[in-house]
């Protein structure tokens, strides 16, 4: 009989934000696929979850990966976790779903902290239908992009880094002049903070400031601002 993988959500920057579920799973789990083991091994260690792992990542070879799908095969049991957050989302986890049930091997999500859903819910913009967009592309394809997501009329939701999200904010204030933006930094951590309003008054208080650190989460309003 085949194995079963499963799906985990890690905090996504507290760490109590983890599940008991997700806790008991990972200790008794065979192996953990971890996109960065060093960053999930101060996880691992913090709940003393001594169980074995491996990395899994957008670079993993392909015998990486078939060395994972042998051991579902096999009838052990492997638990995916990305370095925050949910597998699957804007992380290559999807490609090992797909090859597990090629496997037929059975697939469990864990729920869990979702960076998106997080800051979404807290920006205050209309949630009865959104898309999720994830990281824009960084060169090719970024403008083409940009110009498809223009047309959906819904709640949009984006990742971005530190270092781009001014370049990313200026460049969407062209594409959505009316409507109200959230740019939402450092989820669950100490320094939380959520900045609402125009494009305008976003970009500038960003602007102003002597350096901008953090990840970030942008969620577009599908309403107009008044």
């Amino acid at each position: 009989m085949n194995g079963k993988l499963y799906l985990v959500a890690t905090p996504i920057g507290n760490l109590e934000d983890i599940t008991f579920r997700a806790v008991r799973t990972l200790k008794e789990v065979d192996l953990i696929a971890c996109e960065d083991t060093r960053k999930s091994g101060i996880l691992l260690k913090h709940f003393e979850i001594e169980t074995p792992k491996t990395s899994y990542h957008d670079f993993s070879k392909p015998e990486k990966v078939q060395r994972i799908i042998s051991l579902l095969e096999e009838g052990k049991s492997v638990a995916v976790i990305s370095d925050a957050g949910t597998p699957g989302i804007s992380d290559p986890a999807f490609r090992l779903v797909n090859l597990a049930l090629e496997a037929e091997v059975e697939i469990i999500p864990i729920p869990g902290a979702c960076a998106g859903i997080s800051a979404l819910v807290a920006s205050g913009a209309a949630t009865d239908k959104f898309s999720f967009e994830g990281f824009l592309p960084v060169k090719k394809g970024r403008q083409t992009r940009l110009k498809e997501v223009a047309k959906i009329e819904q709640t949009l939701i984006f990742y971005e880094s530190p270092h781009r999200i001014l370049k990313t904010l200026k460049e969407l204030s062209e594409y959505f002049p009316n409507r109200k933006v959230t740019a939402c930094r450092e989820l669950t951590k100490i320094y939380e903070e959520f900045v609402r309003g125009s494009f305008e008054e976003v970009i500038e208080d960003f602007k102003k400031r002597p350096s901008i650190k953090g990840e970030f989460v942008i969620i577009i309003d599908k309403i107009l601002k008044k």
